[in-house]
């Protein structure tokens, strides 16, 4: 076995490789740019090498920076993580050339498989139905344009080397596919060194099913059943869940066999994933296959208990699998939902900064590991568990230069159902503080009656939320619970307030039993009997919920039980009351006394700055161009900017007919949040 691998990556998945490793006593190598020194991968592995500042194309996707490290270090082995280098076959022919092991699969394979142009001529060749389109390389954006209309809109223009929704855009009509072919080929310059691109028909209302593969240099080969990846923003995935809700056994026995035999058609090793569309019918079509390990592996790995990136290094030194087809068995079921620095209150836009607070919930181990291969006969029955795959920390810096995840966190329990109100319950557990980020929106999906019926297409988040995500606005019932927690929150706060030391003689505070509690446009009259283990909290409609659970005044985490059912709150102070951030929903909760609830009542409306006639730059991010001038009349839709941020493209848009009378801003400039870009008439 090697005794040290170089992990060519960083971030959540050079964290994740470390931890195998040295599970498996191998010794580890990271390397980082000047934007990572301080980066959690540094901290964890063994040793690490500095390759160069901050931008992808100038340090982790350099060959000859991140061989350099590979030869100073005197690793044996190299795992490329997913992205940058990792499906990169001139990289791997230069660790070939070296002696050093790649952690992956052959450079032939790569070569023919981890080009999606290639890999789909293959697959033809090989009678696998794939999804109609242009496999050839496209040189401009007129015959972009031209092609687009012979493939019959909508299409889909993706970069040939791509991968996580990068160098991918989804055209409707020749304006789109002509923008999309240039921010498509920028994008993939930038992210892979690669600007190829290639355009298919995109199929309407479809799942993406995708099978993971493990093959062996000694011709043995397996599928680790599926994982549903339909829920997509920007055709970059954000929940993942293993198995599928909607594949039977035969179909998903189909799926495996073809996926192995397609990668041993061509000479594959290590894992891989082969992915599909799947229609309603269940008829599947060979999307692409990446030839590296997937985002979403955990999925895979808490419903067959198989170590994948062990799996990958055992085969990169030469060892046959020690799992057969009939040793992978479905365990339970897993979900896993990313988590992004994106804020969705404005688009999903990148969000950077420092993170103030990260505190992920507790890991629980999963119960039910292979033995051997083999299930454990005793793993307790009922089990849950929490997993966060992440490559941050508190304090840390959430970059411009890179992706913006921060986290994966998985869940995995017995049944679907089971494992989705285990992520409610994780979900509403994970503080994060001091940038935007995706928690609410992930906690609206799990809730969302869609979702938790299974019945979900790639088009779910365009569908669902037409207009973008603008919070969660809760049921009565959950209101109610809500109100219960807080005012006896508030009566416990208060009682500490009223028990202060240095207060004046014969001035004794007395908390009252009765309060107003005011939030989400509902207001409730209660009244709270509180005793040792809790509080009563009754309803003016007689209505009752017992409240208990663990909270001390000034905790920002409230663990509380109502009505006999869980309730984790998100607690921030406000004036009179609370800032509550629960299942998607952020309200503001105000106590009071009835006589104070009088006077709120009573209080004029604030009413926020007019920001019409303005455009402001909605994330952190550089100008990339302009496309409007002092004077110009755009119309709605009309591009007027465009903003990069984290390797990807932002056009912003006008949102009405209107006059440019003022430009703020140059191309290279570097923006804030809510920088003045343009003002209109």
């Amino acid at each position: 076995m090697f005794n040290k691998i170089l992990i060519a990556n960083r971030g959540e998945i050079a964290c994740r490789v470390i931890k195998t490793a040295r599970k498996m006593g191998i010794q580890t190598v990271a390397i980082y740019s000047d934007a990572d020194k301080q980066a959690l991968h540094v901290q964890m592995a063994d040793e690490a090498i500095h390759i160069g500042p901050p931008p992808a194309n100038q340090s982790y996707i350099v060959i000859d920076k991140v061989m350099a490290a590979v030869k100073a270090s005197g690793a044996q082995a190299v795992h490329p993580g997913y992205g940058f280098l990792s499906e990169n076959s001139k990289f791997a022919e230069a660790l070939s050339a070296a002696g050093v092991a790649f952690v992956g699969p052959p450079v032939g394979a790569i070569e023919k498989m981890g080009d999606k142009i290639t890999s789909k001529k293959i697959a033809q060749e090989a009678g696998v139905n794939t999804v109609p389109g242009h496999m050839g390389l496209i040189a401009d954006a007129d015959e972009a344009v031209k092609i687009s209309n012979q493939v019959g809109y909508p299409v889909m223009l993706k970069a040939s080397a791509g991968g996580g929704g990068k160098g991918m855009r989804i055209a409707w009509n020749d304006e789109e596919a002509r923008e999309g072919f240039q921010s498509s080929k920028n994008e993939a310059a930038n992210s892979f060194g690669d600007d190829r691109i290639f355009i298919e028909k995109f199929v309407t209302q479809p799942r993406h099913i995708e099978i993971q593969v493990l093959c062996d240099a000694h011709g043995n080969g397996i599928y680790l059943n599926e994982r549903e990846c339909s829920i997509q923003r920007r055709n970059q995935k954000v929940v993942e869940e293993a198995p599928s809700p909607f594949l039977d056994e035969a179909t998903r026995k189909a799926m495996g066999e073809q996926s192995v035999a397609l990668a041993q058609a061509v000479g594959y090793t290590s894992a891989g994933t082969v992915e599909f569309i799947v229609d309603g019918n269940k008829n599947f079509y060979f999307l692409e296959m990446n030839t590296r390990l997937q985002v979403e592996h955990p999925v895979t790995e808490l419903i067959t208990g198989v170590d994948l990136v062990e799996q990958m290094i055992r085969v990169a030194n030469g060892e046959p699998l020690s799992i057969k087809q009939e040793d992978v068995k479905i365990n339970g079921w897993a979900i896993e939902n990313r988590l992004y620095a994106e804020d969705p209150y404005r688009g999903f836009l990148p969000s950077i900064g420092r993170l103030t607070r990260y505190r992920p919930p507790a890991e629980i181990a999963a119960g039910p590991l292979l033995d051997n291969g083999k299930w454990q006969d005793d793993a307790p029955a009922g089990e849950t568990a929490v997993r966060n795959d992440t490559g941050v920390y508190e304090g840390g810096e959430i970059s411009m230069y890179y992706d913006p995840m921060i986290a994966k966190l998985c869940t995995w329990a017995p049944t679907r159902g089971e494992a989705i109100e285990r992520m409610r319950v994780a979900l509403d557990s994970f503080e994060v503080e001091g940038i935007g980020h995706n928690l609410p929106f992930l906690s609206a999906v799990m809730d969302h009656p869609k979702f938790v019926s299974g019945d979900i297409t790639t088009a779910f988040i365009e569908e669902e939320y037409p207009d973008g995500f603008e919070g969660v606005t809760l049921a009565e019932g959950e209101l109610r619970r809500i109100a219960a927690a807080t005012a006896a929150m508030h009566r416990v706060a208060e009682i500490r307030r009223a028990r202060v030391s240095g207060r004046m003689d014969n001035h004794e505070r007395k908390v009252g039993a009765e309060w107003n509690v005011a939030l989400q446009d509902h207001s409730f009259d209660v009244s709270i009997a509180a005793d040792h283990d809790g509080a009563t909290v009754t309803f003016e409609d007689g209505t009752a919920l017992r409240v208990s659970g663990n909270w001390t005044p000034g905790d920002q985490l409230a663990t509380m039980t109502v009505g006999d059912a869980p309730l984790v709150l998100k607690v921030g102070k406000i004036s009179g009351g609370f800032r509550i951030r629960t299942r998607g929903a952020d309200i503001k909760v105000h106590v009071r006394t009835p006589l104070q609830a009088e006077m709120a009542r009573k209080m004029p409306v604030k009413v926020p700055p007019d920001t019409s006639k303005l455009l402001l730059c909605p994330m952190p991010g550089l100008v990339v161009k302009l496309d409007a001038a002092v004077g110009d009349e755009v119309q709605e839709g009309q591009a007027l900017c465009t903003i990069e941020a984290m390797k990807m493209e932002n056009i912003l848009r006008a949102e009405r007919k209107g006059v440019v009378t003022k430009i703020n801003a140059s191309a290279g400039d570097s923006l804030a949040v809510d920088d003045i870009i343009m003002e209109f008439e």
